[in-house]
């Protein structure tokens, strides 16, 4: 646990000689059916799909866009949508290295302003430090960091919380994310970067995998985290792209990047921060709006706008909690009840079913990632 309570998802750090850096936006703001993120990861497996073979309606479907929306600049996608795009490519396509190999045609000039401002680092930990900083910006469905030690260097990843619990939608996350880390460095320290190792929680099998031919390492399967491993030394070579002048500039633009996405969460990120004050004792709907200034009518014709209420709001935050306490805690059913602002443990599990079709009991039995 983070803390007494709360819980922050997802989450970016990078630490080198014990000291730490974390991420400028708290991302537990944010919820997974805003629409706040340009389709660069949506539009590399809707692409993937149709060099498959497959009809751009298959590769859409459920996700509530049309073909040319995919590449717009003016289109923003929710992480649910993603979500979506990565379970159509789970059940169309049969290449067991898809996730990977979508992945490693992610390059950094895809992520636009974000993108720039890691190549014009004027080195490579500073580009690392704004891979971190901005991640947000790059749809994340999972964290990310970043540690050193003894001469070696290790990016972890972890997919978010709602993601734990879909095996294939677990590894799927995962590779994909391989592969972007490994072609986005090969695209900022040259062509010959290769890893020392690629560790992954889960067991060798399955839908997918990552080919160790490709790769250029060993893959190394029911590890204790998910990592990236790569000598420290590549972080200290001169970056031959680096500019401060245009990285200064590229800064600003991601800074402003932030803000935007600050404002299109809106009304539904400042009621999430309010709720995540003391969710054991949630204020009322009237009581949300008074801090905010508004009136009920007026608050939930915006969350109407979002395709939001204030129960779902509270709910997707309960359901998240409720999750990483029956993972990562001995707390019982009644005291997760309390912690959560239920009057028992029996309306606890009642909710927990409704949110996930599962039982408290059922997250407890569960192998932690055998997968």
């Amino acid at each position: 646990m983070r803390g007494q309570f709360p819980l922050q998802q997802p989450s970016t750090s990078s630490r080198r000689n014990g000291s730490a850096r974390t991420g400028a936006v708290d991302d537990s703001v944010v919820g997974l059916h805003e629409r706040l993120y340009v389709p660069t990861k949506l539009a590399s497996v809707y692409d993937a799909l149709l060099n498959e073979g497959h009809s751009p309606s298959d590769a859409l479907k459920g996700i509530g866009l049309k073909p040319d929306d995919v590449h717009s600049p003016n289109t923003r996608i929710s992480l649910s949508q993603l979500i979506t795009a990565y379970r159509n490519a789970i059940r169309l396509s049969a290449d067991p290295h898809i996730a990977y190999r979508i992945g490693k045609t992610v390059h950094v000039s895809a992520y636009g302003m974000y993108g720039y401002a890691i190549m014009c680092s004027p080195d490579f930990r500073t580009a690392v430090d704004v891979t971190i900083r901005y991640h947000v910006l790059a749809t994340p469905l999972a964290s990310v960091g970043l540690t050193e030690q003894n001469g070696l260097a290790t990016w972890t990843f972890e997919p978010n919380a709602h993601i734990l619990d879909d095996a294939p939608l677990y590894r799927f996350v995962l590779e994909k994310q391989v592969g972007i880390h490994i072609s986005v460095m090969r695209d900022i320290m040259g062509t010959t970067f290769v890893p020392e190792a690629i560790d992954l929680t889960y067991g060798k099998g399955g839908d997918f995998d990552i080919d160790p031919g490709d790769a250029g390492c060993e893959v190394r399967y029911s590890q204790s985290a998910n990592r990236i491993v790569f000598k420290s030394e590549w972080l200290d070579s001169k970056a031959t792209l680096g500019n401060r002048t245009t990285f200064s500039h590229m800064l600003d633009l991601c800074n402003t990047l932030l803000a935007d996405i600050t404002l299109r969460a809106g009304v539904a990120g400042q009621i999430r921060e309010i709720l995540l004050r003391d969710i054991a004792n949630p204020p009322s709907f009237e009581a949300v709006a008074r801090q905010l200034g508004s009136n009920e009518r007026s608050l939930r014709r915006a969350l109407e706008r979002q395709g939001l209420s204030f129960r779902t709001l509270r709910d997707e935050l309960r359901g998240r909690l409720a999750l990483e306490y029956l993972r990562g805690t001995s707390l019982n059913n009644d005291d997760i009840a309390v912690a959560l602002g239920f009057s028992d443990g029996a309306a606890f599990r009642r909710a927990f079913q409704r949110w996930t079709n599962k039982t408290p009991s059922d997250i407890r039995s569960e192998q932690p990632r055998a997968r």
